[in-house]
């Protein structure tokens, strides 16, 4: 009964304006040039999926609160997730932390921390990602980028190479159609007049700002018309850093 709950919730965020799994508009990444993402093969209920996330510290992964499961398995220093690479470390997930008010009809509070087995061994392929200050702020009209694995176009299969899109941090107002969006913790990414965005795979990747973790790719429509919703980094550092402290 647990399963069938949980895959009936699955469902229901796949269907409606929530789970941002693609990069579309983007481009094909350099390979190893974003040494800080990480793969995540998820297994829940014996049905498996995949999300992106990024490495925080050497036995930390940063994801969505979504990308939850029974069982995670991290990859690490990879750009084809297909063909096997020296650079590879696959490091299974011990613990998951997702964040304890997180809302999946909702969206909100969504984060987790993915606690790693073992450390990772940081190379020019495998590298960790500065997260923001409590301060740190974000405007509209700044650059960020984001990268992932998943899909290049609504109808095209997930990518085997790693894809990256720079998007435009719009105005709140751009995401007000967007059921229970929250301009303190999320932020409204793309610009609707640009054909890039995030749809479904990429969710937990990062949003990079500057070199700066910002965001969390959260939840977008099915379609390729921007906006799509990120959870904002910044407000939950405290909670970060609770758990990392901890761990």
């Amino acid at each position: 009964m647990k399963c069938l709950l949980l895959l009936l919730l699955l469902t229901f965020l796949l269907a409606h304006d929530t789970g941002a799994d693609e990069i579309f508009g983007g481009q094909e990444s350099k390979p190893h040039s974003r040494p800080y993402m990480a793969f995540l093969s998820i297994k829940l209920c014996n049905n498996r999926s995949s999300c992106g996330g990024f490495l925080i510290r050497r036995d930390f992964v940063m994801t969505a609160a979504h990308c939850a499961g029974d069982f995670i398995s991290v990859k690490l220093g990879a750009y084809n997730i297909n063909k096997t690479e020296r650079t590879w470390q696959i490091i299974n997930v011990t613990k998951q932390f997702p964040h304890p008010e997180y809302n999946a009809k909702k969206s909100l509070n969504d984060i987790m921390l993915l606690k790693l087995e073992k450390e990772a061994k940081l190379t020019t392929a495998v590298g960790t990602l500065r997260l923001p200050s409590t301060s740190n702020s974000v405007l509209p009209g700044q650059k960020c980028l984001v990268a992932g694995w998943g899909r290049t176009g609504p109808k095209l299969p997930r990518s085997d190479t790693l894809q990256e899109v720079e998007l435009t941090l719009m105005k709140p107002s751009f995401c007000s159609s967007f059921k229970c969006f929250d301009k303190n913790s999320h932020l409204c990414v793309g610009n609707p007049k640009l054909p890039k965005k995030t749809l479904k795979g990429d969710s937990g990747g990062p949003l990079v700002c500057s070199g700066v973790a910002q965001g969390i790719v959260s939840r977008g429509r099915n379609s390729p018309k921007p906006p799509s919703v990120f959870t904002r980094i910044a407000p939950y550092i405290s909670w970060i850093n609770q758990i990392l402290n901890a761990n």
